[in-house]
């Protein structure tokens, strides 16, 4: 292989690392994920075959070796009595052919999709409640879990003294439906799918909120000294306790297996609880332990994934809306056709690599999926189907909105318009987000706020705290209950805290987390502005990418300009300081700090104040210059590979509260 192609393979795997690890920081910690799980999965077997086939770019923390975490840091965390570990993906006949060749009697479960938990009951009574985490340790959830009506708090009848039972939680269709239609009434953003709605729910700090979602359960493993040595012998003896267990099917064979595997993927779409595959398991617990696992999935186990319901349909056009950022997202526009419940008229095409990759021809027959059960995508074209003479359809050259050629940036897949101040698609895009619920919720919407930019009376958002009462007069369908309401909602928006406003601004990349964490981190905007690089690359969940990103945005003046005349409006750009600043001191004066880990004692972001406040600085990254790392439970390997090399010095959460006098530490008698 020539350096050039060593060189571009090698980044591709780095490329294709990198984006998996986000894509389960997104899934597992907030419980909020960007692609579909076909897509997550199609992703994770390209890294895998790529690693196989050149062993000479192995890395131990690739995400192909080791089990996604779900560890938010939000709760107490304790070890499993024995790892906890994820399943193998298959998707064929021939790959479940293969997996019978190590046992001829299996049981087909159904795959329920939901969140992973362990259940330990001692004498009968439960005792603690684990989510799956990092496989070796988890959340203790126990509380919210006491909450779901079909976990027995008291076991029946004479199970072990002290039994491990694993499961899944699941939020019913029907109660996730209900959920959703009550998140949308109160303004709150809906749930993508059953299984983040369960995982948000378990992790809710509140146990009467929890209570209010009715979750489910279903258990499919059991651990206990005197058990039957089979996997549907205990079972069976866990629904005689009152638990709720998964419902296996005896297969002797790779055609039943194949029956079983097509009688649930036929009920699934009517079921109660959400699946997304079977499991095949070979029931005898000696052959399990015989066959024991890899370093983060059982051998004697594995997953047979669902296809997404598919339907086909005909392509009419494909539009382009211009985002608040400039991005030139395509849509395609569909003949009306039912999938999954609902009537699908339209399917996003995320870009033009989409479109190149599926050789998109107007009037083409498409194939549609619903990406997560939520998303309408499409994801194949049938080409014997194409009319005669078709046009390709083509990305544009020049934003659809202004004109403007159309930019790409190095690295990503998104065309942007660089007429950020003149292109009527941003500029409007812009106003609607920083009216929206989740920013400055004003009473306006995308039809009033397109109608007032033509009339020229709303060309920014701060223009709407100008807004003549005689020109909403004019608007068609305004009376004195819009005007009203939306003056209200206007002087309603000038009392939301700092991190709603800096969101609201709507800066490239940055989301309402990171929003949170840089108003709690600079208190205030002119502090923000000031910052540096480095600085803001020091904060939780503030990459290169945001940074920069805010830097290009203060740097520009017409955003200054816009945001003095949203504080002349009384918009609040300040955060309430939650420690007076006459509590700074020196005792870390000309030190510097790397935070790395989950602690028990104080957030990240509490320890970040501290050590600034005692005069020290914090680095996102471990150099010859950094003097500590203070780190928590699960500290990253890279970190602490390169802390060892360099000989920096690793503290505990009490060494530094030692250190410093903070509030938490106890010293010992």
């Amino acid at each position: 292989m020539k350096t050039e192609e060593r060189t571009q393979l090698q980044a591709a795997i780095t490329e294709l690392r990198d984006e998996i690890e986000q894509h389960d920081y997104e899934y597992y910690v907030c419980s909020e994920p960007t692609v579909s799980d076909g897509e997550y999965d199609e992703k994770m077997r390209r890294l895998i075959a790529l690693e196989k086939e050149h062993p000479e770019f192995y890395d131990p923390h690739s995400p192909t070796q080791r089990v996604g975490s779900d560890l938010s840091g939000n709760f107490r965390q304790a070890a499993h009595a024995f790892p906890m570990l994820s399943l193998g993906n298959i998707y064929t006949e021939a790959e479940v052919r293969e997996f019978m060749e190590k046992d001829d009697c299996v049981l087909v479960e159904p795959k329920y999709d939901g969140i992973s938990i362990s259940l330990t009951y001692v004498d009968g009574r439960l005792t603690q409640a684990l989510t799956r985490g990092d496989g070796e340790t988890g959340e203790d959830v126990t509380a919210n879990v006491r909450t779901v009506r079909t976990i027995p708090l008291r076991l029946w009848g004479t199970p072990p003294q002290t039994v491990e039972v694993r499961g899944e939680i699941v939020m019913p269709w029907k109660e996730f439906r209900r959920l959703n239609r009550e998140r949308e009434r109160l303004g709150e953003q809906p749930f993508a799918n059953p299984r983040n709605a369960a995982s948000g729910t378990i992790k809710q700090k509140s146990p009467r909120t929890a209570s209010h979602r009715k979750l489910d359960a279903y258990i499919y493993q059991v651990t206990g000294e005197g058990l039957p040595p089979t996997h549907s012998g205990r079972i069976s003896e866990a629904a005689k306790w009152g638990l709720r267990t998964a419902e296996p099917i005896p297969c002797h064979n790779t055609g039943d297996v194949l029956k079983a595997i097509n009688r649930w993927d036929a009920i699934r779409k009517d079921y109660a609880v959400p699946t997304d595959g079977v499991v095949i398991k070979i029931d005898s617990l000696a052959r399990q332990e015989q066959l024991g696992a890899t370093g983060k999935t059982p051998r004697w186990a594995v997953a047979y994934k669902f296809q997404s319901e598919q339907a086909e349909t005909r392509l009419l056009s494909v539009s382009y809306q211009v985002g608040r950022t400039g991005a030139v997202t395509p849509v395609a526009n569909l003949e009306p056709v039912r999938l999954s419940g609902t009537v699908v008229r339209r399917a996003t095409l995320y870009n033009a690599d989409t479109i190149g990759k599926l050789d998109l021809h107007a009037g083409d027959r498409v194939y549609i999926e619903k990406g997560g059960e939520i998303i309408p995508k499409i994801t194949g074209v049938d080409r014997d189907a194409r009319p005669a003479g078709a046009e390709a359809v083509v990305f544009p050259l020049r934003c659809p909105d202004c004109g403007t050629p159309l930019v790409r940036p190095d690295g990503e897949s998104t065309h942007y318009c660089p007429n950020a101040a003149g292109c009527p698609g941003q500029v409007k895009a812009r106003i609607e987000h920083f009216a929206s619920r989740e920013a400055m919720n004003i009473n306006i919407g995308p039809e009033t706020i397109n109608d007032l930019f033509n009339a020229g009376y709303a060309t920014d958002a701060a223009d709407l705290y100008d807004l003549p009462v005689a020109c909403l007069r004019r608007m068609d369908g305004w009376g004195e209950n819009n005007t009203r309401n939306l003056r209200d909602s206007l002087a309603a928006s000038c009392r939301l805290p700092f991190e709603r406003v800096l969101y609201a601004l709507g800066v490239r990349y940055l989301g309402k987390t990171a929003a949170k964490r840089l108003a709690a981190t600079f208190l205030s905007i002119d502090s923000l502005v000031g910052a540096s690089f480095a600085s803001l690359t020091s904060v939780d969940d503030i990459g290169e990418r945001i940074a920069q990103s805010i830097l290009d945005y203060f740097a520009d003046e017409e955003n200054r300009r816009l945001i003095e005349r949203l504080r002349s409006a009384g918009l609040q750009f300040t955060a309430e300081e939650k420690e007076p600043a006459d509590e700074r001191s020196e005792a870390l004066a000309g030190l510097t700090f790397v935070i790395s880990g989950v602690f028990a004692l104080h957030s990240r972001d509490e320890y970040r104040l501290m050590i600034e406040r005692a005069g020290a600085k914090v680095s996102s990254s471990v150099s010859s210059r950094t003097d500590y790392i203070l780190a928590g439970d699960n500290m990253g390997p890279s970190k602490l590979e390169k802390a060892r090399n360099l000989g920096v010095r690793i503290i505990s959460e009490t060494d530094f509260l030692k250190m410093t006098g903070g509030e938490g530490y106890e010293q010992s008698v």
